[in-house]
């Protein structure tokens, strides 16, 4: 072989080994954008997780209150105050308010996390999922709990307002 043949030889290793080196950089570059994204994805799963968690919990602490206003409610229907009995069915209807918003609050943090397993299923992430639709279907039973004691506490206003007329 001649020395222009060697010389081109040369020349196509030489590009050769330069494109290699940014398919290598690409490569490396993607991976680390990946497990950023894998970290980031996590992370948002797990604070999703622990938003239904809370909403669960307060939709729990709504039930309390209206377990609350309910007897506030009996107790005030046996007396002549009327104003209390709207006010403690009113406070009722609040809470129950307040429990069918955390539920709705803990399904989206579920659908979110829910949404972020779709793109990449990961223990951890399945696992934050699974927590936040169990968050979500015990506000919603929370919340069901907490309308009807609301419609308790109505039937109380109710029935003091029959008793005063």
């Amino acid at each position: 072989m001649d020395h222009t043949g060697i010389d081109k030889l040369q020349t196509q290793v030489n590009k050769l080994q330069l494109e290699f080196a940014d398919l290598k950089q690409i490569h490396l570059d993607t991976k680390s954008q990946y497990a950023t994204s894998l970290t980031v994805l996590r992370d948002s799963t797990a604070h999703a997780s622990n938003a239904a968690q809370q909403a669960a919990k307060a939709a729990e602490h709504s039930v309390l209150c209206s377990e609350k206003c309910v007897q506030a409610a009996q107790k005030a229907s046996e007396i002549p105050l009327v104003e209390a009995v709207m006010a403690a069915s009113e406070a009722a209807t609040q809470a129950a308010q307040s429990a069918l918003e955390s539920a709705a609050s803990a399904a989206s943090a579920a659908a979110s996390a829910a949404m972020a397993v779709a793109h990449h299923a990961e223990d951890a992430s399945t696992t934050a999922t699974s927590i936040a639709a169990e968050a979500s279907r015990k506000a919603a039973q929370f919340a069901a709990q907490a309308v009807a004691l609301s419609n308790k506490a109505r039937d109380f206003a109710d029935q003091a307002l029959l008793k005063k007329a």
